[in-house]
C-alpha cells in the first residue's frame, strides 16, 4: 500500500467513524428534542463555563446564532448566562441544575450506544487508539 493509499484509507475510516458517532448523537439528540448543535453545546458546558463569544468560536458559529441557541436553551431551563466574575463586560454561559441533569442522562445514553462498538477492542487497543487520537483532538495541534 502506498503512502497515498494509506492516507486515503485513514481518511475513509475517520469519515465512516464520524458518520457512525454522528448518527448515534443525532438519534439521541432527537429523542430528547435537541439538535446536534444543541447536544454539542451541552457537552461542552458539562465541565466549563465559557464566554458566549468563546463558545461561538469553538462551534464555528456567529455570535447571533449562538445567542439564539442559548435563548432557546434558557427558555427550556437548561442554560443560563451571567457576567464573567473576572471581566464584567463578558458574559459566561453555564448549565443550570436541569441542564446538568439532562447532560448526565445524555452521557449515559451515549455511552450505552457506543460501548458495544468499543467493546470490540481489547483494553490495549483502546489505550492505543486514545493515544493516537489525542494529537488530532488537541486544539493547539500538539504545540
Amino acid at each position: 500500500m502506498t503512502a497515498e493509499d494509506s492516507l486515503d484509507a485513514l481518511i475513509d475510516a475517520l469519515v465512516r467513524c464520524t458518520f457512525q458517532v454522528t448518527g448515534v448523537l443525532t438519534r439521541i439528540g432527537g429523542e430528547n428534542d435537541l439538535s446536534l448543535t444543541q447536544l454539542r453545546v451541552l457537552g461542552i458546558l458539562r465541565d466549563r463555563r465559557p464566554r458566549v463569544t468563546d463558545l461561538a468560536a469553538y462551534l464555528g458559529l456567529d455570535k447571533s446564532t449562538m445567542s439564539g441557541l442559548i435563548d432557546r436553551a434558557e427558555r427550556r431551563g437548561l442554560l443560563a448566562r451571567d457576567r464573567n466574575p473576572h471581566d464584567g463586560r463578558a458574559v459566561d454561559v453555564f448549565l443550570t441544575p436541569a441542564g446538568q441533569e439532562l447532560t448526565q442522562r445524555l452521557d449515559v445514553e451515549i455511552r450505552r450506544a457506543l460501548v458495544p462498538q468499543l467493546d470490540r477492542l481489547q483494553s490495549e487497543q483502546r489505550e492505543q487508539l486514545l493515544g493516537l487520537l489525542a494529537p488530532l483532538l488537541d486544539p493547539t495541534g500538539g504545540r
